[in-house]
């Protein structure tokens, strides 16, 4: 456990001057760090239902949001919670819309809920859309990676949050690529909707420790504060695998798929097919330009609710199927893969097209999914993959010591 956080001292005089407004649930002591069952915040229960009595309640949450098997919608109205309103994010309050697609606000139709998406007009709840509300609770599973969007909600969560003098609660869950911290900084220029904070491509954060690196490092607008109540996670540390329960998105619907994202992800600036259109996201890289190179090959189609339009649809592509990689390389090694993409990069016949974003009409150009210009020109360059991860530096130490200070977990 991380001194900083645990040492008392430090504890009150932090939380007396006002530098990071957050309250810490944290679960009992047990012993036998291996052999206890790790519980996530939404399942210890006993330890934020009495707050949250006589408060009228607003949820950050999808369909990964569960108490035990049930939704916690479900389950907390169960318990007498008052439960006004969810704001929903990318992919919907159910989990079933397609990468990038607008999500519109609707009523639930299970419990009559009104659902607000930040995943269509607005990105953050309004001051009229949080007048009815005491108290926000963010419960969304995430898998670690800068461009994966729920950290953006997160953000824009908390923003609206410090703006309107509200609470945030955030059940925290563990991050399945907790272990790795590795990729280039986002360059500032390449800030977007795939990139809004100066971390590496997979920070190793869990949503609350994200959540105090935000506070902390004073990245809301006007270095706002966002008062944080956070539920720990009990009997968890960062080199832990987890099986994730329910699977966060359309796309990642594979433990398999959820560790090697962080390594195929930025393929979505390429020409190269990650398998969208498949049942198989994630775990299959291929294009069909690479026939005769590679004897493995897949067939992207239209997929309702996956992927409507893949890249490459109705056409055979050939690559590499990963499906049966053995992820404990990654976890050995602690680093992103980048052989996959020099190797494909290398076999592409047409070069000039394996860049261009506008052919391959996915979710945004190569460097802002990687963060920055060079990996592209490296690449092109054959430049070798010691040198790539040189220059890295020192920007990813420097995250790598920054995180210390906001971490929950050993």
């Amino acid at each position: 456990m991380n001194k900083l956080l645990t040492s008392p001292v430090l504890v009150i005089l932090v939380l007396a001057l006002g530098l990071l407004p957050v309250q810490v649930v944290t679960p009992s002591a047990t012993s036998g760090r291996a052999a206890a069952p790790i519980l996530t915040g939404a399942d210890q229960v006993d330890r934020y239902l009495p707050y949250l009595k006589g408060k009228r309640i607003a949820l950050v949450v999808n369909q990964t949001s569960i108490i035990g098997t049930r939704p916690s919608v479900d389950s907390l109205l169960s318990r007498g919670v008052k439960i006004v309103k969810v704001f929903g994010p990318e992919h919907g309050f159910r989990g079933n819309a397609s990468n990038g697609a607008k999500v519109s606000d609707e009523v639930d139709a299970k419990t009559g809920i009104p659902v607000i998406s930040l995943y269509g007009k607005n990105k953050k709840p309004s001051r009229e859309q949080l007048a009815d509300v005491d108290l926000l609770i963010y419960d969304i599973q995430d898998v670690g990676a800068r461009f994966y969007t729920y950290i953006n909600t997160l953000d824009h969560v908390m923003e609206a949050c410090a703006e309107n003098g509200k609470e945030l609660m955030i059940l925290d869950r563990p991050n399945p690529n907790g272990y790795l911290v590795d990729g280039p900084i986002l360059d500032d220029h390449l800030h977007s909707g795939i990139g809004m904070h100066r971390i590496p491509i997979s920070h190793g954060l869990t949503i609350a420790e994200f959540a105090q690196l935000i506070n902390g490092e004073g990245w809301l607008p006007n270095r706002a504060q966002c008062k944080l109540r956070i539920v720990k996670v009990a009997n968890y540390a960062h080199d832990m695998p987890y099986e994730l329960p329910v699977f966060p998105s359309p796309n990642l619907n594979t433990q398999q798929s959820i560790l090697l994202y962080p390594s195929i992800c930025w393929f979505e600036g390429t020409i190269i097919s990650q398998g969208r259109g498949t049942y198989m996201p994630f775990t299959v890289l291929g294009a069909p330009a690479l026939k005769g190179q590679y004897s493995f090959s897949f067939k992207p189609v239209s997929l309702k609710g996956m992927s409507e339009t893949p890249l490459h649809q109705d056409t055979d592509c050939y690559g590499l199927d990963l499906r049966q990689y053995d992820t404990a390389k990654l976890r050995k090694s602690k680093q992103l893969n980048l052989a996959w993409l020099m190797e494909l990069y290398k076999a592409y016949p047409d070069k000039e097209r394996f860049f261009d974003a506008t052919q391959s009409k996915q979710m945004g150009n190569f460097d802002k999914l990687a963060g920055t210009e060079n990996l592209k020109k490296q690449i092109i360059a054959g430049t070798p993959e010691a040198e790539i991860r040189k220059s890295w530096e020192p920007g990813l130490s420097g995250f790598k010591t920054l995180r210390k200070k906001y971490l929950l977990y050993p």
